[in-house]
């Protein structure tokens, strides 16, 4: 007889509006102009999702000098993180067709941060070193511009040139209780620190955390469905190892699972940061049934409807469920 098990599935999880709109942008763009589709960077940060896309005809390239002339007509999508001005420049005078998949909700930390310095303050981004969405901000402005802070040790020791005149953006998939600390400890040094027009921090990471944080108690193990290089993913097992999870483990796919050494479990989270498939999240629960007598119980924490527009090129061509089942199932 199967051993009984109750799997907490939190909602919302899993692919975020900007996300999705991102990996249509790439499906659409194959549909309209055919393969090959060039792409900079890892358009979201998931393995699957890379794969998927590369066997549909997407082809992915650190930079734009490795697309070859005989292609510079086809389509180069920049990834749903956002890249430095620098970027779209290049593009331009390589002559290339380019399609920006920046995620709005980024976009709109762009703005923040020239607004800052166009109000004459020195912009402090609160982020991750080397992260994508963090070389793209800290591009939309000159050298010297930016200072980033990861830490509140960073922000004890950060000594700017004018305390007067600071103002802070966020990297979006932050911590949301991580990030309160150093905002907390960088007002208390510097109280005319100014804050963006609008929280940084976006709606489906808080949404997802909150959810996390709901269901985690009493939870023998916690797993989050993600990649390693995905920050928003890394921030749930620590927002459910926090939030009162026994163990809380990132998995790429079931076959990661060390099936053998679970032990004595009776209740399992499961959620899905916002680059991470359904398909996965599915192939998860299907593994757990076919060894457990699992029972699925949604944890529900607010309800999402965003929906962000693709780019104007792509706007006539079909999107069908077909398209989209290598991601959603």
């Amino acid at each position: 007889m199967k051993p009984k098990l109750t799997i907490r599935l939190c909602e919302p999880r899993g692919f975020c509006a900007g996300v999705d709109r991102a990996i249509q942008i790439v499906v659409l763009a194959l549909k309209r102009f055919g393969a090959p589709v060039y792409v900079r960077h890892e358009i979201v940060h998931n393995r699957f999702v890379v794969e998927g896309l590369e066997a549909k005809g997407a082809v992915f390239v650190e930079e734009l000098d490795e697309i070859p002339a005989e292609h510079r007509m086809q389509p180069v999508v920049f990834s749903a993180h956002g890249v430095p001005k620098s970027v779209p420049a290049d593009a331009e005078a390589r002559n290339l067709f380019y399609l920006d998949a920046t995620c709005p909700l980024v976009s709109k930390v762009h703005k923040q941060a020239m607004r800052h310095q166009r109000l004459g303050r020195h912009v402090v981004l609160i982020g991750h070193a080397g992260h994508p969405e963090v070389i793209g901000t800290m591009g939309q402005l000159e050298p010297g511009a930016v200072s980033l802070i990861e830490t509140v040790e960073d922000a004890d020791r950060y000594v700017p040139a004018d305390p007067e005149n600071l103002g802070f953006v966020t990297q979006t998939t932050l911590s949301v209780d991580d990030t309160a600390g150093v905002i907390a400890r960088l007002q208390e040094r510097f109280p005319k620190l100014a804050a963006p027009a609008a929280d940084s921090i976006c709606y489906a990471t808080t949404n997802r955390q909150e959810a996390v944080k709901h269901a985690a108690p009493g939870c023998d193990l916690f797993l989050i469905v993600g990649a390693p290089n995905s920050s928003n993913s890394k921030r749930l097992v620590e927002v459910a190892e926090k939030a009162g999870a026994k163990k809380s483990l990132l998995v790429q796919r079931a076959s990661e699972i060390d099936w053998d050494n679970l032990g004595d479990i009776s209740v399992v989270g499961l959620s899905a940061g916002a680059s991470a498939p359904e398909v996965i999240v599915n192939e998860i629960i299907a593994a757990f049934k076919s060894r457990f007598d699992a029972t699925v119980d949604l944890a529900v924490t607010a309800e999402e409807n965003e929906h962000f527009l693709v780019n104007r090129e792509l706007r006539e061509v079909e999107l069908t469920a077909s398209d989209m089942a290598f991601v959603n199932g």
